[in-house]
C-alpha cells in the first residue's frame, strides 16, 4: 500500500501574540513542499517526531487537516493517532479519517504496560471502530512493551490493519514476524540506521526521522533496494550512518529540530519537557551535517548549514 521513504514530520513552533507556543503553519507548509519536491513517498504528521504528546486535541486535528489540505493528494498522508487511551485513539483515528488522511499510524499503548492480549485488543478495537488503513507502531524504547511476532501475526488478520512500523532494530524478531504474518502485510522500518538490512529481508520502506533533513539520500537508499542496486544502496547507507546516529544523540525530536534550525528552515523551539541541544552538542551536530554534505554526491545539505 505504501513504500519507500515516509517522513515522520517535525512540528515547527513559534510564539503567538500572547507569547504562547503555537504551530508555525508557514514553516510547516514549506517543510511539506520541501519533502514532496525531494520525492518522498508519504508524510506522517502528529507522530512522535511531531511532538504529538504535547499537542492539544484541537492542535492534533488541525495539524492533520493542514497537512491533508496543503499536500492536496500529492503523496499519501498517514496521520499519527496513537494513544495509551483506547477511546482517545479511536477518536483521533476517526478524526483523521474525517479530515481526509489516507491512513493512520498508531503507537502501542505506553505507560500503562498492557500485556500482549491488551495490546491486541487495543489495536483491534481501533481497527473495528474506524474503516481506515492502519499501521501498527512497535517502539519498545518509548512504550516499555514489545509487539511480539505472534501478536503481530494475529493483528495482521484484522480488517483495516495493513502493516507495522518496526523500530526495534531487531532483525531476528523482524524475521519471525514476517514469517508469521499473512501475505500482503507490509513492514516499514522505524530505525533509520538499519533500513538497508530491513529492506533486504523484504521490508517495504522506512518511516524516517533523518529524512526530515536528508530526504534525497534516504530516498536513494530505498529506491536502490527496490531495484536490487545494492552498490548504490550501500553507498547511501554508509553516507547516512553518522547523520542517523546524530538524530538520536538525545531524545527524538531534539536533534532533528536543531538540525532543521541549522538549515534555516524553522525555529528549533520544543515544548517542555523537551529542552534544546546545548551549544557543544549543536556544534557536533553541525560538524556531522557538514561531513555528510561533503561525502554524499547529492550534496543536499551543502551551503545551507548555519
Amino acid at each position: 500500500m505504501f513504500h519507500g521513504v515516509m517522513t515522520a514530520l517535525v512540528t515547527p513552533f513559534n510564539k503567538d501574540a500572547n507569547g504562547q507556543s503555537c504551530i508555525d503553519k508557514d514553516a510547516y507548509c514549506a517543510h511539506l513542499d520541501r519533502q514532496i519536491d525531494a520525492g518522498v513517498g508519504g508524510l506522517i504528521p502528529a507522530g512522535t517526531t511531531g511532538e504529538a504528546a504535547t499537542l492539544s486535541f484541537d492542535e492534533h486535528k488541525s495539524l492533520i487537516a493542514l497537512t491533508v489540505q496543503h499536500v492536496a493528494g500529492r503523496v499519501p498522508v498517514i496521520a499519527g493517532t496513537g494513544s495509551n487511551n483506547t477511546a482517545e485513539s479511536i477518536a483521533l483515528t476517526q478524526a483523521a479519517k474525517d479530515l481526509g488522511a489516507d491512513a493512520a499510524l498508531l503507537i502501542s499503548p505506553y505507560y500503562n504496560k498492557p500485556m500482549q492480549e491488551g495490546i491486541y485488543q487495543h489495536y483491534k478495537a481501533v481497527a473495528d471502530a474506524v474503516h481506515l488503513p492502519q499501521i501498527l507502531y512497535n517502539v519498545p524504547g518509548r512504550t516499555n512493551s514489545n509487539l511480539l511476532p505472534e501478536t503481530v501475526a494475529r493483528l495482521s488478520q484484522v480488517n483495516n490493519i495493513v502493516g507495522i512500523k518496526d523500530a526495534t532494530a531487531d532483525l531476528s524478531q523482524l524475521t519471525c514476524s514476517m514469517m508469521a504474518c499473512r501475505d500482503g502485510f507490509e513492514f516499514y522500518s522505524g530505525d533509520d540506521a538499519t533500513v538497508l538490512p530491513f529492506m533486504a529481508l523484504g521490508g517495504h520502506g522506512v518511516i524516517s526521522v533523518v529524512s526530515n533533513i536528508a530526504p534525497k539520500t534516504m530516498q536513494a537508499l530505498t529506491t536502490s533496494m527496490e531495484k536490487d542496486d545494492f552498490s548504490t544502496a550501500r553507498k547511501a547507507h554508509f553516507a547516512l550512518q553518522h547523520l542517523s546516529d546524530a538524530m538520536f544523540v538525545q531524545s527524538n525530536p531534539i536533534p532533528v529540530k536543531a538540525a532543521c534550525e541549522l538549515m534555516g528552515w524553522m525555529s528549533g523551539d520544543l515544548r517542555l519537557p523537551l529542552t534544546s541541544l546545548q551549544h557543544h552538542d549543536v556544534q557536533i551536530l553541525r560538524d556531522t551535517m557538514t561531513s555528510f554534505a561533503s561525502s554524499w554526491e547529492t550534496l543536499e545539505l551543502a551551503d545551507s548549514i548555519g
